[in-house]
C-alpha cells in the first residue's frame, strides 16, 4: 500500500495482516456456524429479511457512532492545543486506530496509525503522544464504568454464563482496571515513560541495532520534556479531558447498542424488553478485552453465543450473533480500510 517510510505498518506487513485477519475473521463464522445444529443459510437469509428496515439502519447508525465519537474525543483534545481540525480529520484519526487495531496483534498498530495523520496535520510528535495518551485513559475509564454499572445494575446476567466466560469477564475488568492505571501513570508521571524508552534504547544499542547511545539519550530527553510540557498542559484543560471522556463513553455506548437494535429489528419487541442485550453485550465487550487477538475474534463470538444462549435458542443466539457483528465488527472495519486508505492516497497526492 505504501513506500512511505513513516507509514504506519510496511506493506508487506499489511498484506500479512489483512491474510491473518481474513483467515481469524473465517474461522471464527464457521466455528459460530457450527455451534448450533439447528442452523442453516437459509434460515439465516429468511432472518434478515424478515428484519425491520429502521431498526437496521439505527444499528447501522450506532456502528457509525463508534468511528465518530472516537474522532470528535481526540478533536476535543487537539483543540486545548490550538488545532481545530475538522470533521473530516477527526474520523480519519479514529477510522485509522480502529482499522489498524483490528488487522494487528493486541491493537499495537491503532495508536501509531492515528499518530501518523495527526503528525502529517502539522501536529508535534510529543503533543500526538500526549493526545492519544489521554484519550487512552478516557477510553479505558469509560469500559470500566460500563462494566461497574453492568455488575451492580444486572449481576444476574453474569451469573448466567459459564464458568469459562465468567472468567474471562472478570479478567477483562482487572486487566483494564491496570492498564487504566498504567496509562494514568504514563500520562501523569512521565519519569515511568521516561524509564521505560530509556531501558528500550539501551537494550537497542546493546543488541547493535542502534549506535551511538548518548548522542540518543540527549534527543530522548528533550522529546521527554516536551511531552511533559503538553501533559501539563492537558491538566489544565480539565472541561477538554471532560468531552473527550463523554465522547468515548458515547464511542462504546453505541457500539453496544448494535445488538439491542439488531435484536429489536429481528423481533419486533420494543426497547424495554430489549435493553437486556445492551447489557449482556457490554459484559462481552468486558471479557472480550482478556485476551489480545485482533478484534477478539473468537472470543466475542463465544462470550456472546454462550450469554445470548441464555434468553432464547441456539438458533436465534447464532443468527444474532452473526447479523449484530457483521454490523459491529465486519462493516465497521471495511468502512474504516476504505476510509484510511483515501485519506493516505490524498496524502501522498499531495506530495505531503
Amino acid at each position: 500500500m505504501s513506500k512511505d517510510n513513516n507509514a504506519p505498518l510496511s506493506q508487506k506487513k499489511q498484506w500479512l495482516f489483512i491474510v491473518l485477519f481474513i483467515v481469524i475473521a473465517a474461522t471464527s463464522i464457521w466455528a459460530v456456524m457450527a455451534q448450533s445444529k439447528e442452523f442453516s443459510l437459509t434460515d439465516f437469509t429468511s432472518y434478515v429479511k424478515g428484519s425491520s428496515p429502521v431498526w437496521i439502519v439505527v444499528s447501522f447508525l450506532c456502528m457509525l457512532g463508534f468511528i465518530l465519537f472516537e474522532g470528535l474525543a481526540i478533536l476535543a483534545l487537539c483543540r486545548a492545543f490550538g488545532y481545530k481540525q475538522n470533521l473530516w480529520r477527526g474520523y480519519i484519526y479514529s477510522a485509522s486506530d480502529i482499522y489498524f487495531s483490528a488487522i494487528t496483534p493486541s491493537a499495537t498498530g491503532g495508536q501509531p496509525a492515528s499518530a501518523y495523520f495527526m503528525m502529517k496535520d502539522g501536529m508535534g510528535g510529543t503533543m500526538v503522544t500526549a493526545i492519544l495518551m489521554a484519550n487512552l485513559c478516557m477510553y479505558t475509564l469509560s469500559i470500566i464504568i460500563i462494566s461497574t454499572v453492568c455488575f451492580i445494575f444486572r449481576f444476574d446476567i453474569f451469573l448466567q454464563h459459564s464458568l469459562p466466560s465468567k472468567i474471562l469477564i472478570i479478567a477483562g475488568f482487572i486487566i483494564q482496571l491496570g492498564l487504566l492505571l498504567f496509562f494514568y501513570m504514563l500520562l501523569k508521571r512521565y519519569q515511568l515513560l521516561q524509564s521505560i524508552c530509556n531501558w528500550v534504547l539501551k537494550l537497542l544499542c546493546k543488541l547493535h541495532i542502534l549506535r551511538k547511545y548518548e548522542r540518543k539519550k540527549k534527543k530522548l530527553d528533550a522529546y521527554m520534556e516536551h511531552y511533559r510540557q503538553h501533559t501539563a498542559l492537558l491538566t489544565g484543560h480539565t472541561k477538554a479531558m471532560l468531552v473527550c471522556f463523554i465522547f468515548n463513553f458515547l464511542q462504546r455506548a453505541s457500539q453496544i447498542a448494535v445488538t439491542m437494535f439488531v435484536y429489536m429489528a429481528t423481533t419486533g419487541q420494543s426497547i424495554l424488553n430489549s435493553v437486556e442485550l445492551w447489557f449482556r453485550q457490554a459484559l462481552v465487550v468486558t471479557g472480550s478485552n482478556s485476551i489480545p487477538v485482533p478484534g477478539a475474534m473468537g472470543v466475542s463470538d463465544y462470550l456472546m453465543l454462550d450469554s445470548f444462549g441464555n434468553m432464547m435458542n441456539s438458533a436465534d443466539a447464532v443468527n444474532l450473533e452473526l447479523l449484530s457483528r457483521s454490523f459491529s465488527f465486519y462493516s465497521c472495519v471495511i468502512i474504516c480500510g476504505i476510509s484510511t486508505l483515501v485519506q493516505y492516497l490524498i496524502i501522498k497526492k499531495r506530495g505531503k
